[in-house]
């Protein structure tokens, strides 16, 4: 049984239905993106698609338990930002990107992505899987 961290792009696009043929059997996701998921409503450009990701943030709160960003998620951060910059990428514009690495580096999972460049130069770290 596969299990694995989904980010953010996969939870946008998850009842697409070839997002849904990739997804692991049992799914987790980060408090980071929860965050960013809660951000959504509060930035949409109108009225309805605010309602619309708000629902997308009340159907994960219903389905799935964050994981929390912990002292370990925190030592794995480490680890994640000094991979990206020895490949001469900039942590810092992908900041919640690399917090949601560390917390599937952290709890040992794959994580989840439709981004999979977005986590270029980590392959020794987290198992990447674009979907």
């Amino acid at each position: 049984m596969a299990s694995g961290l989904i980010d953010t792009s996969v939870v946008v696009d998850w009842h697409d239905p070839a997002v849904i043929a990739a997804l692991p059997d049992e799914m987790a996701v980060s408090v980071i993106t929860m965050a960013e998921l809660a951000a959504g409503p509060q930035l949409a450009a109108s009225p309805v698609e605010a309602a619309k990701r708000q629902a997308r943030l009340q159907e994960v709160e219903s389905v799935l338990e964050p994981i929390p960003f912990d002292a370990a998620t925190a030592r794995s951060y480490g680890l994640i930002v000094a991979a990206v910059v020895r490949e001469g990428r900039k942590p810092r514009s992908r900041f919640a990107d690399l917090l949601i690495a560390a917390t599937a580096h952290a709890s040992r999972l794959d994580l989840y992505t439709r981004n999979g460049d977005d986590f270029t130069g980590l392959e020794g770290l987290v198992r990447v899987v674009t979907v």
